[in-house]
């Protein structure tokens, strides 16, 4: 696995990353969140040797990380880096033999990449030629072609159609849960993280602010939320039930906080005498509101 220990860095008087820590294990995909300026570029170019930390350690699989250990890890910056005037399939083939991938294997791998990718244009063009979804794409098929390890982007989907979306999800899924390797990725897009990653680290101003899978951050912020929607109620009609509060109504919808001994029942009964109830249920949070309540 990928270990991010205790990780401290500053530029000038701005504390980037202020004790770190996080692991991203094998055949598992993490997604890391947070707000811009939380640390979230900067953890991951030191853990791939683009910057180096004032203290802490980049670990994998239990031992410091070499330049001969990244050459199995695949990046995908935010800031796209290819070559713009080399074409499509050379510039592929050319960076997997960098990584130490025979030419005839990386040739294959490049030409299945940009069919799973589903690139539209020709793969003897320029890369400029593309469009820039396109170009993402291909900046994708760039850090998969060597068949990584681990595997760490920096805001793939930004940019990308929804069928984009979808190919990547794949993609990253066969990756992970396939292939066996590490994935991280940051995102803004807090639902796809949700229905994508095996566990979510979330950073603010340069700290680890909460961590583990989203039924785990769930649990940890738990709150007995209810929603009740209820045709031809009364407003407040659930004041007749002890331990029960609203937090939020709207049109008929109310979200109510129970007690810990106020049996989710007795409200049901409460509302079906109050009118129509028309749904019934437990709050799960979202990433999203898991979110804000952190970093709140």
């Amino acid at each position: 696995m990928l270990e991010l220990v205790d990780l401290h860095r500053t530029f000038g008087d701005v504390v980037a990353l202020d004790g770190v820590s996080f692991e991203v294990p094998a055949g598992h995909i993490v997604g890391f969140v947070g707000r811009n300026g939380a640390g979230k570029t900067t953890a991951m170019r030191i853990a791939l040797g683009v910057l180096q930390a004032d203290e802490g350690e980049v670990r994998w699989r239990g031992h410091a990380v070499d330049t001969a250990t990244r050459r199995r890890f695949g990046y995908m910056p935010e800031e796209r880096g290819l070559y713009p005037k080399m074409r499509v399939l050379e510039q592929l083939v050319y960076l997997a033999r960098l990584r130490g991938t025979p030419k005839r294997v990386a040739r294959e791998r490049s030409s299945e990449l940009l069919t799973t990718l589903d690139v539209i244009g020709d793969p003897n063009a320029k890369v400029e030629s593309l469009s820039l979804g396109n170009q993402q794409r291909v900046q994708l098929a760039a850090a998969l072609v060597h068949r990584p390890e681990l595997l760490v982007l920096d805001e793939p989907f930004s940019g990308l159609d929804p069928v984009g979306v979808d190919v990547l999800s794949a993609v990253l899924q066969r990756a992970a849960h396939e292939d066996g390797a590490a994935v991280v990725f940051s995102s803004h897009q807090l639902e796809l993280v949700e229905r994508l990653c095996d566990g979510v680290v979330l950073i603010d101003h340069g700290r680890v602010a909460a961590h583990g899978t989203i039924e785990e951050l769930r649990a940890s912020r738990a709150r007995n939320l209810w929603r009740v929607e209820v045709l031809g109620a009364d407003a407040s009609w659930w004041d007749v039930v002890p331990g029960a509060a609203a937090v939020r109504t709207d049109d008929g919808v109310a979200v109510l906080e129970l007690g810990a001994d106020v049996d989710p029942q007795r409200v049901l009964d409460v509302a079906r005498a109050s009118g129509d109830v028309v749904s019934f249920g437990p709050v799960r949070p979202s990433l999203g509101e898991l979110f804000r309540e952190v970093v709140a």
